[in-house]
């Protein structure tokens, strides 16, 4: 399965959620106007958009709306991919630029920190850089054997000290290893805490400033591990962090396990904070790095394929008679004479014929109906021939019944 494909299955909840209902909707109209832009808001912070968000969405399609001169209610579908992938552009790119690099993991106990850490270390592995992970959750029991598994996992170093160590002294370790042994990139993983713990945020602030004073000129990234099914919750999670330690970016895991996907678009604008990685699965190759545009199409679905290739050659809307999928017939044979089609392919581009994988649905229905007509004609006709001619047991009736039937009588 390619990387779109697994995002595309990922947010397959999230889709449903959000654009299959926004997409119905939009059929039940035949105009634009602001009871339909009322109900596409509704329907947006109902998929955990959030009220801001998909107030400014629906403020930025009226404007396109009214530029473009739009009058179809499906174009609605077209413009709000564009949007969201606009929306969600700008910062997303982790910076590892310098070696070593150091990226910080934060987060509440539970959204899958110490998993994202392994996949982070894998990918980079992947790539063939070298990676140390530093065990600084020196307070949860099972915290450093699960990072030492990983680490196992994905072939990355991993520095530690007893459980109940200082984790600044461990993430000093590990920057020394670092340039000891030439790695690329330190992935520390830190306790899981609340912005209101304060003994927790001032061992925060010290393995900050560890990191300033041994590595000032490193690229670094304080990673704010949110887990997507708790929707709003997590907007505000990036809000209380955010202020108490700086984060530079997101981590949203589980993301095919929830249709609130759309905290994705309240996280990015409302607070200004990029989402680095998406999580799409439990495999170790499922967290992918956030790309806004494979986000969108992944969104939208319908309109793409399995990699990520538009169905629609025209840009009017999925579901319109003029569009056609790539693929199909598209006005020119093999001698580029498009003058010689057949009446028939005329007028199934007209829309005035179907093909037969449109009628196909609809065949056993036709054959039954024909039947019933064929059985009304036929009892028809026994009727008017019953009253009409003699059976051949007549021969035997009596000489009145025949002089009778002759008007003799």
């Amino acid at each position: 399965m390619g990387i779109f494909a697994k995002i595309k299955e990922g947010l397959r909840k999230t889709r449903d959620a959000i654009v299959g209902r926004i997409d119905e909707m939009l059929r039940s109209f035949k105009k634009i106007d602001d009871e339909l832009f009322e109900e596409l808001e509704e329907l947006l912070v109902m998929g955990d958009v959030g009220i801001h968000t998909a107030e400014k969405i629906c403020d930025e399609l009226k404007e396109r709306v009214k530029k473009e001169g739009i009058e179809d209610p499906r174009e609605i579908h077209r413009l709000l991919s564009d949007v969201v992938s606009e929306m969600l552009r700008g910062g997303q790119e982790l910076d590892i630029s310098t070696k070593p690099s150091i990226i910080l993991v934060i987060g509440v106990n539970g959204v899958g920190k110490t998993t994202t850490i392994g996949k982070l270390a894998a990918s980079f592995t992947k790539q063939g850089k070298k990676v140390i992970l530093s065990a600084a959750d020196t307070f949860r029991a099972a915290a450093i054997d699960q990072l030492e598994i990983w680490a196992q996992r994905s072939g990355a170093d991993i520095i530690k000290q007893n459980e109940g160590s200082d984790p600044a002294a461990v993430v000093f370790d590990s920057i020394s290893a670092a340039k000891a042994r030439g790695s690329d990139i330190i992935i520390v993983d830190t306790a899981g805490r609340l912005h209101n713990k304060k003994n927790l945020m001032a061992e925060l602030e010290k393995i900050n400033r560890i990191i300033d004073r041994e590595l000032p000129d490193s690229a670094k990234e304080v990673l704010l591990v949110l887990d997507a099914t708790t929707g709003q919750n997590a907007v505000n999670q990036t809000k209380e962090f955010k202020t108490a330690a700086g984060i530079t970016g997101i981590v949203l895991t589980k993301l095919d396990g929830t249709a609130k996907g759309g905290v994705v678009l309240a996280i990015k604008e409302e607070l200004d904070v990029p989402v680095k990685y998406i999580g799409v699965g439990e495999q170790i190759d499922d967290l992918q790095p956030f790309d806004p545009e494979e986000f969108s199409k992944a969104l939208f679905a319908d309109d793409y394929d399995d990699n990520g290739n538009s169905l629609y050659e025209s840009d009017t809307a999925p579901g319109d008679t003029e569009d056609q999928p790539v693929g199909e017939i598209t006005g020119q044979n093999d001698n580029n004479d498009v003058d010689e089609e057949d009446e028939w392919l005329k007028s199934w581009r007209s829309g005035a014929a179907v093909s037969d994988d449109d009628t196909e649905d609809n065949t056993k229905e036709t054959v039954q109906e024909e039947k019933k007509e064929i059985k009304r004609e036929r009892k028809s006709a026994r009727q008017f021939n019953w009253t009409t001619e003699a059976d051949k047991e007549e021969d035997t009736d009596d000489e009145w019944l025949k002089s009778w039937r002759n008007g003799e009588n």
